[in-house]
């Protein structure tokens, strides 16, 4: 038992942080396409929205066996920073993702509207390019390729930028002040969550930088 524990602690093992970072990736991409279905098909919101829970609950077991393979891996496929960062910044989407879903529930918002739903495929189209350039980092053959990944995440935050801008113009052109706080709230976490994806494309576009 210590022999095996000590060649776990020198031997680098790089596929169980590469198999990991790829669960995180598609536990990403799972919680976007479910609230794509929430925004798109506004009922049973209770239910779908512990759904979303149980999504977010299977990402921050992910990041906590990264954690903790950290701490017990002497040799790291990646520098122990970078893992960190990774591990942090695809979390943070989820995060976003489920809060985002909660909060729509708790405000009792009786329907959605196309601004959100522009939004949350903004956000899984974004998931999708950060699930390919994660399975990327494993070899990293072509760091181009990861590269152009990066670059598109970074474009569609920039078009829910202007998304949220002309949500939020037209949200002030109402006179209902509580459904514009609420509305609000929605937009700008929901533009959040395409921030915290280019937050995971930089990580992923140093990572594709130096490794290669």
């Amino acid at each position: 038992m210590i022999i095996v524990g000590i060649k776990e602690w020198v031997v680098p093992q790089d596929k169980v942080f590469f198999d990991l970072f790829d669960r995180m990736a598609a536990t990403v991409v799972s919680a976007a396409n479910l609230l794509v279905e929430l925004v798109e098909n506004f009922e049973n919101v209770k239910e779908q929205c512990q759904r979303m829970k149980e999504i977010e609950h299977q990402g921050d077991e992910i990041s906590h066996e990264i954690y903790e393979q950290l701490n017990r891996t002497f040799i790291t496929p990646l520098e122990p920073e970078e893992i960190s960062r990774l591990a942090s910044a695809l979390d943070d989407i989820i995060d976003y993702i489920d809060g985002t879903a909660q909060q729509m529930y708790s405000y009792g918002i009786t329907a959605t509207d196309d601004s959100m739903v522009q939004l949350a495929k903004l956000i899984q189209l974004s998931v999708v390019e950060i699930e390919k350039a994660v399975n990327g980092i494993r070899t990293i053959k072509n760091p181009n390729l990861i590269e152009e990944r990066c670059i598109e995440v970074n474009r569609l935050e920039n078009v829910a930028d202007s998304v949220l801008g002309h949500a939020i113009m037209d949200l002030f052109k109402t006179e209902d002040a509580i459904a514009i706080i609420k509305l609000k709230d929605i937009y700008e976490n929901l533009e959040i969550a395409t921030d915290k994806c280019e937050d995971v494309a930089n990580v992923l576009s140093d990572i594709a930088i130096r490794h290669s």
